[in-house]
């Protein structure tokens, strides 16, 4: 409740009221000036930042508060003059305090009238508003500072779009790389500057919405100057929206990248010309490596059959160069099987064994081969470490490595083999590490060791550091080649007259390796059983000799030329045959193709492939039926055709 002594404005008479609320105004001088423009009241907004008492002001001119410059040029008289004239004068300008400084006022002067309608004086509000000029000159010198960046910068075309993809502001580094003046340009479309194509397939379009949908779009792509020359351009576009969230434009960046792409494309060109060259290098140095070595087997094999015509020679003679011819053919296929496991293209036949055990099972033929002089030292871990592998071309791997680090200590030394299972195999050869479960097994030696170059190249197939007639250089390449066909790794560390360690890698299998109990070896009868052989084959002297070797086994052949041939045979007297012996490589059909077709269609028909390679049998096997490799020997054969019998 109002206390009795409490005073309302609402009892106040209307000037004191109208007193009390311009004296309560702080933020705005508010003041009343006479026809001549001097002060006749003074509230306390204007007493707060003019810095004058009323008692000190009242009664002066108002032109006190002007700066000289302007008292001089009679700006205070001329700003009367406008409210009188105009019903009102509103501007921006410096203004004095008391203390002399200056700040920046909004000033608003409206005349004041009698009852007959002359100018009795002036109303005059003035605001300080130095903080807002000073926010508002920055934000124009930020404005001014960001358009001479971007009107500075040459090499890339930055400019706004309008959310229709209108152009809006270009700058200079626009007009360089597209050659149009902003006069030109602005108002245009973008699309300008995509080729008809892109045009056509909508790409102006799906790249404002690709910025949309994902805040921005880049890309690579061919653009049109002008001139209508073509250029490459790196391209950026993002969306503009307003404090709202309204979509206002688009932000648009290009960079002109026509001589990267020509720099890169001519990098590449150099570094294909550099692979053509290292590629005709080493298939230089690969049939001159086959040349030589295969010369040197059919030397013995030429003068051996020449010395087996010879009248009058005796049988301890004669035996010694048929043993010759068969030893040599013996080595010829070992050095072809060299050259496909390097070339990852062996036919392998993988399965689960013990790696421990199959390392320890080669003990004495580790021992027999590198001699007394080398003391051999085996770790193997407790448990079974398995894998799932070719295991003939493991232990070849592990036997070539052996034969590498005896070779390295001519004079006898230490060689350690270890089997280890492990997590990884470390990044080799610039390759990133590979997690996951493997068997290592690493031989080190205490040999001369090597140096770096050599150690880069240890792994190319004939590069050997030994002498002309001690190996073939393709020892190493065999193991690489196994290693990565299995789909493992080999690593190489050495350290000149300390020794080296060769690690092999192979991906570690949680299946158990079969035992000797759990497989029953396969009797083969003393005998081999004469059967009907449909035997094809497309090379005429290999066809003619081994129809003529099958007949000498007692086996009953007809021959046809190719799959095609055969499977027309088969469909004519099926019943004649019990197994179809066949060629891998044949043209058209071949015989994989062959086989499968007898599978379904003959099911009982027995098939035997032989191949000396065949990029099928390397990719994918053999399908699950018996493969004989070429050159076989008779007894080879005899083991086919007997397992055949069996299956």
């Amino acid at each position: 409740m109002r206390s009795p002594t409490t005073t309302l404005l609402t009892d106040l008479a209307q000037q004191d009221r109208f007193r009390i609320l311009i004296d309560a105004v702080k933020d705005y001088a508010i003041y009343l000036l006479d026809a001549d423009g001097y002060i006749a009241t003074w509230n306390t907004g204007a007493q707060r930042f003019k810095g004058y008492d009323a008692d000190e002001i009242i009664g002066q001119h108002f032109s006190i508060f002007y700066p000289e410059e302007d008292r001089t040029i009679g700006l205070p008289g001329r700003a009367l003059a406008t409210a009188a004239t105009e019903g009102r004068f509103e501007s921006e300008g410096w203004r004095v305090r008391k203390d002399g400084t200056r700040f920046w006022t909004h000033v608003v002067i409206d005349p004041v009238y009698d009852s007959q309608g002359r100018v009795i004086g002036y109303a005059k509000i003035t605001r300080d508003i130095s903080d807002k000029r000073a926010i508002d000159e920055e934000l124009v010198a930020s404005e001014q500072r960001f358009r001479l960046l971007v009107q500075g910068v040459k090499d890339y075309a930055i400019y706004l779009l309008d959310p229709d993809g209108n152009i809006t502001n270009w700058n200079a580094g626009a007009q360089a790389i597209k050659g149009y003046t902003e006069a030109e340009i602005v108002g245009r479309h973008f699309s300008v500057f995509y080729t008809e194509e892109d045009r056509a397939a909508g790409e102006p379009a799906r790249a404002l919405a690709t910025a949309l949908k994902n805040g921005k779009f880049e890309g690579e792509a061919q653009r049109v100057r002008k001139s209508g020359e073509r250029f490459w351009a790196n391209v950026l576009i993002d969306p503009i929206h307003d404090d709202t969230g309204k979509l206002v434009g688009f932000a648009k960046v290009t960079r002109d990248i026509t001589e990267r792409r020509k720099a890169q494309a001519e990098l590449e060109r150099s570094r294909e010309a550099l692979v053509q060259a290292q590629k005709l290098e080493a298939i230089g140095r690969l049939t001159g490596g086959v040349a030589h070595d295969f010369n040197n087997l059919l030397t013995v094999i030429r003068v051996s059959a020449d010395f087996l015509q010879r009248p009058n020679l005796t049988e301890e003679k004669r035996a010694r160069y048929v043993r010759a011819i068969a030893d040599t053919a013996t080595r010829a296929t070992a050095l072809t099987g060299q050259l496909l496991a390097f070339a990852r293209r062996q036919p392998l036949k993988p399965e689960i064994f013990d790696v421990g055990e199959r390392v320890k099972e080669l003990d004495q033929i580790i021992k027999a081969t590198i001699g007394a002089a080398i003391e051999v030292e085996v770790n193997l871990p407790e448990g079974a470490v398995t894998i799932e592998a070719d295991a003939s071309q493991f232990e070849t791997a592990v036997l070539n490595m052996v034969v590498n680090a005896r070779d390295a200590m001519p004079l006898g030394g230490k060689l350690v083999i270890a089997v280890t299972a492990v997590d990884s195999v470390p990044a080799v050869r610039g390759h990133a590490a590979a997690p996951g479960d493997f068997v290592s097994v690493a031989i080190s030696d205490e040999g001369t060791g090597m140096d770096a170059d050599t150690l880069k190249r240890i792994f190319e197939p004939f590069f050997t550091t030994k002498p002309v007639d001690k190996g073939t250089g393709l020892g190493l390449s065999q193991v690489y080649g196994f290693a990565k066909q299995s789909g493992g790794e080999i690593d190489a560390v050495s350290e000149t007259r300390v020794g080296t360690t060769f690690t092999l890698y192979l991906p570690r299998s949680w299946s158990k390796a079969a035992s000797a109990g759990d497989t029953q070896a396969v009797r083969r009868p003393a005998t081999l059983p004469a059967r009907r052989i449909l035997l094809v084959e497309d090379n005429e002297s290999v066809g003619t000799f081994a129809a003529d070797l099958l007949r000498e086994l007692g086996q009953a052949v007809r021959w046809a030329g190719d799959g095609q041939s055969a499977l027309e045979i088969l469909r004519e007297e099926h019943n004649a045959y019990d197994l179809v012996f066949s060629d891998v490589v044949m043209p058209g059909m071949s015989g994989i193709e062959l086989a499968r077709t007898i599978r379904t269609e003959w099911p009982d028909i027995e098939v035997i492939l032989t191949s000396g390679y065949s990029h099928v049998l390397a990719d994918e096997g053999s399908h699950g039926f018996e493969l004989l490799k070429k050159p076989y020997s008779i007894d080879g054969l005899l083991g086919a055709l007997r397992q055949d019998g069996l299956s």
